[in-house]
């Protein structure tokens, strides 16, 4: 159903019908959420990438489990998961990074994502720094890569009149098979 219900959102949200936000459970139990690309889904779940040294990267060392949600709001939907996330195998990180553009595999080097710099200058020294020892092809740095969450629950909610939406839930059982159940609105 997510494959359909994606493949209508590429074909009529503009721009990034594969932005998701991101929920996770930092210390203390404080709550963060933030928008992501989804790069790739398959049987086995939901797949972004990130710096490993981030905020949520830190968030998801702690607490392995995490909601996504899309927002399709020009079709009515939205898709709402939770699963616990792992990371990508390495092979999958480097394919991943050697398809991105260059600019962004700099990028990758130049941002201490999450930390605290000086200003846009010292980013703009690290990007340069970057640039000028990779001149030719850009290696993925070890602390970058990606997650994949496994979804243990995927709810479709489908906009409709008088605020009587659809609301259909899959839910993993223990068997691993999928219950499906209808929502109230």
């Amino acid at each position: 159903m997510f494959a359909t219900w994606f493949a209508d959102a590429r074909a009529s949200v503009k721009p990034l019908p594969h932005a998701m936000a991101l929920a996770t459970v930092g210390p203390g139990g404080r709550t963060s959420v933030r928008m992501v690309l989804m790069k790739d889904f398959d049987a086995a779940g939901f797949v972004f990438y990130t710096n490993y040294r981030s905020r949520k990267a830190g968030d998801l060392v702690r607490n392995a489990r995490a909601s996504l949600l899309f927002w399709w709001g020009s079709l009515e939907r939205q898709v709402r998961i939770e699963g616990r996330v792992t990371k990508v195998t390495r092979r999958e990180s480097d394919e991943y990074f050697a398809t991105r553009p260059r600019g962004s595999q700099l990028g990758a080097w130049a941002s201490p994502q999450s930390e605290k710099i000086a200003d846009r200058a010292a980013l703009d020294r690290r990007y340069a720094a970057a640039h000028a020892r990779y001149a030719r092809a850009v290696p993925r740095p070890s602390y970058w890569g990606g997650y994949r969450l496994a979804p243990e629950a995927i709810e479709f909610w489908q906009g409709r009149e008088d605020r009587l939406h659809d609301r259909i839930l899959y839910r993993r059982a223990r068997n691993g098979s999928w219950v499906t159940e209808r929502l109230a609105p």
